[in-house]
């Protein structure tokens, strides 16, 4: 069984732990445990690698951090749970298909007991609920070590939302679970979605 540390780092700026995780897996070697990150940001706008500058908002107070994610642009902030998976993951026998399919598959077998239908999508990274997107996912694979993860909207401010082109789609509007099922306490889907994601993990 694989021995996964479990951390709740509170609410950080989203720049501080993307330092800490790089500097995790810099360091890390093949007798570094695995170990998973939960966390909410202050409100933020991340550019994936791929990203286009132009999906941003002309102005906004809002910070703006281009990080080494995959993906486009998304928005971060308080009322969302972001998990980041820093895993040796040639260790754990996994592709990055099957990462990202195992992340998936936690929210939505989680969002399920409360009685909402999510699903993946191929095309598009992330989970979502009758064409809206609840969670998005960007992932970064380093000397075959992953960070970065998945944020799910539980009960936030869905505004800055709208103000950018979510994970680069035109045609996607962003929800949240507490709109979904009502329910809007990011501790207890957190408790929820570690019992799951870590079962999927064999850990």
């Amino acid at each position: 069984m694989n021995a996964i540390r479990v951390s709740d780092l509170g609410c950080r700026p989203l720049a501080a732990v993307w330092a800490d995780m790089q500097d995790f897996t810099d360091r890390r070697d093949e007798a570094t445990g695995d170990e998973i990150w939960f966390v909410e940001h202050p409100p933020v706008y991340t550019l994936g690698l791929t990203a286009n500058p132009e999906h941003l908002p002309e102005n906004t107070d809002i910070e703006v951090v281009k990080i080494d994610r995959g993906g486009q642009v998304t928005y971060h902030g308080p009322g969302q749970l972001v998990c980041y998976v820093l895993l040796n993951i040639k260790r754990l026998g996994l592709g990055v298909r099957a990462l990202v399919e195992t992340l998936e598959a936690a929210v939505i077998d989680t969002v399920a007991d409360y009685g909402v239908e999510a699903y993946g999508r191929r095309d598009a990274p992330g989970v979502y609920v009758a064409g809206r997107k609840l969670a998005a996912l960007g992932l970064r694979i380093r000397h075959g070590c992953s960070y970065h993860g998945i944020a799910v909207n539980i009960s936030m401010d869905l505004a800055p939302f709208r103000r950018i082109r979510p994970c680069g789609l035109d045609d996607v509007e962003v929800t949240q679970l507490a709109d979904l099922c009502g329910n809007a306490d990011p501790a207890r889907f957190r408790a929820d979605f570690e019992r799951r994601l870590l079962a999927l993990f064999g850990a």
